[in-house]
């Protein structure tokens, strides 16, 4: 499976899941684009505490700054008309 099929059947499946839970978020949808790192087993649980704390983390960085630290990183361009709806 490719991974932008892995994607699309992910962000479908969630998003008909997510509508079924309320009608306040019956007009959910995901962002277009999406972005894919991925992380080897030596970075497991760096990987784990990240998703365990996401919450907080991101009350003091934006999802969009961190995607931006991502690219820097990893040495990888982001044209920003392009990265947001």
């Amino acid at each position: 499976m490719t991974v932008a099929k892995l994607v699309e059947e992910l962000k479908s499946s969630s998003s008909r899941w997510l509508k079924t839970q309320s009608t306040d978020i019956s007009k959910f949808a995901w962002q277009r684009g999406y972005g894919v790192f991925s992380v080897g087993p030596a970075d497991l649980e760096a990987l784990m505490h990240y998703i365990d704390t996401q919450e907080a983390h991101h009350r003091k960085h934006s999802f969009q700054d961190e995607f931006r630290a991502f690219l820097k990183k990893y040495g990888m361009d982001g044209d920003e008309q392009y990265l947001w709806d």
